[in-house]
């Protein structure tokens, strides 16, 4: 008896500490990890914000993977929202990358279907019952696009506002990227030492450093009409796609590069979920449109 009752006790108290673990789970960031149950409970948690990560799918070089764009993008997203929660839609490579189309592995869409999707895609969000939607973007050919969308939030009205997460450097962070940085820092622009690292850092096992030498990143300078811009001007400068020497790398550059920039996004996210102006003057603004 005395056995079987030990055994009982045994059995309670193994139930106990995994009803326990169970009940102090974290609440997943992810949207597609999510449970329906929780939904109301990321909503409150995140203040009805959502992070729209942003990247792309094109060539990096010889050296990092095609997904180099939206792999940083998920990685600040997730490593964030551990210490600011916030919902973070599934991974988007849907933005703008006409330039590298000569490129294998690249992903253009028609420019009316980028649109549509992104603004379907931010609808969508809003539908779900979030009212701030945080972009985070990783791709150098996405920002002009997104500035654009963001300002034509304004063309009808909406129960929902949209921000772009644009990080920034000063004297302190310099100082660290000239201690650190190895190339010219003036053409580190695309897979080289700066976005290499990074990679390094994040996802060492995708990186190809006996490989990034292959190519050349510098700029071939094939076009110069002065004050003038022209859709060409990438390709004639880097028709590689490479743009920088991803071969001066380091996994020490990459750390202080993303959390930096992890620490700015953790502080913008605080914001956003504070703020309660943005969608009061949206509103002020079209009542007096509508007049």
């Amino acid at each position: 008896m005395r056995t079987q009752s030990y055994k009982s006790i045994f059995i309670f108290i193994i139930i106990l500490s995994l009803t326990g673990a169970l009940c102090g789970q974290e609440l997943h960031s992810r949207w597609d990890e999510l449970v329906a149950s929780d939904w109301q409970k990321a909503l409150k948690l995140s203040d009805s914000t959502c992070i729209l990560p942003v990247g792309i799918l094109e060539k990096h070089g010889p050296h990092v993977p095609i997904g180099s764009d939206l792999i940083q993008v998920r990685e600040w997203a997730a490593r964030a929202t551990k210490k600011e929660y916030a919902v973070v839609f599934p991974d988007y490579f849907y933005g703008q990358i006409n330039e590298a189309r000569h490129q294998p592995g690249t992903f253009a869409l028609p420019e009316h279907v980028v649109w549509d999707l992104l603004e379907a895609t931010c609808d969508e969000i809003a539908r779900n019952g979030f009212k701030k939607i945080l972009i985070i973007n990783g791709h150098g050919g996405n920002p002009e696009l997104l500035k654009y969308f963001i300002q034509t939030r304004l063309e009808k009205q909406r129960d929902y506002a949209v921000y772009f997460f644009q990080p920034s450097s000063d004297s302190a962070y310099q100082k660290k990227m000239d201690a650190l940085h190895k190339s010219d820092q003036s053409g580190d622009m695309h897979a080289g030492e700066r976005e290499t690292s990074s990679l390094l850092y994040l996802r060492p096992d995708l990186v190809k450093m006996d490989s990034a030498s292959n190519e050349s990143g510098a700029n071939q300078k094939r076009l110069n009409i002065p004050n003038v811009y022209t859709a060409i001007w990438w390709y004639a400068d880097f028709p590689n796609h490479y743009a920088g020497d991803g071969s001066k790398a380091t996994k020490e550059l990459g750390q202080m590069i993303n959390e930096h920039l992890i620490e700015q996004l953790v502080a913008a996210l605080k914001a956003v979920k504070a703020d309660t102006k943005t969608l009061a003057l949206q509103k002020e603004f079209f009542d007096r449109v509508k007049k």
